[in-house]
């Protein structure tokens, strides 16, 4: 990636994911007590999971998104090291993160509503589409498919060890 790649994308990348989930921090916990028998009732199917968000206090959202920062304060420092595959590990992550604004706002059309994170969502999309642009350039359709897919696998393997410290480390 090129000098100016880093600057306009690389490095407000870890900025742009502490705005997103300070939303998400900020009003995750009050809005699941608030919307919990209406998401059950509409999506009988999602009642597990929603059961596992109610366990996350602000305190523990926080802890966990702490830990997700972590992995790409480390993803973005290997990158400017310049370590082997840096590059399409850390486009990896910024695809799940750029999905990731995506299925906040697929959530806030299927409640037909506000969701935590659909406003930061909204707002980080045009870095996104621009940082997937860009990745773009550096990589072909198939590379950006199947890094997006690792990143994907990663981001879920991550958030579920990210919410299990969180609620650890907050009891």
């Amino acid at each position: 990636m090129g000098a100016l790649t880093v600057l306009y994308l690389v490095l407000p990348f870890a900025l742009a994911f502490v705005i997103h989930d300070a939303e998400e921090v900020a009003v995750q916990h009050k809005w699941m007590l608030k919307h919990k028998d209406p998401l059950i009732e509409r999506v009988p199917k999602m009642k597990a999971m929603i059961e596992h968000l109610l366990q996350l206090s602000t305190k523990a959202f926080a802890i966990a998104a702490a830990e997700e920062l972590v992995v790409i304060l480390l993803a973005t420092a290997y990158l400017l090291y310049g370590g082997p595959l840096s590059v399409e590990l850390w486009s990896a992550l910024f695809m799940a993160f750029s999905i990731h604004l995506l299925v906040h706002i697929g959530q806030a059309v299927a409640v037909r509503g506000y969701v935590p994170g659909l406003i930061t969502s909204v707002l980080l999309l045009p870095y996104a589409f621009m940082g997937l642009h860009m990745i773009w350039n550096y990589m072909s359709g198939i590379e950006m498919i199947l890094w997006g897919a690792v990143g994907i696998a990663v981001m879920i393997a991550n958030l579920r060890f990210a919410h299990w410290i969180g609620i650890k480390c907050s009891q």
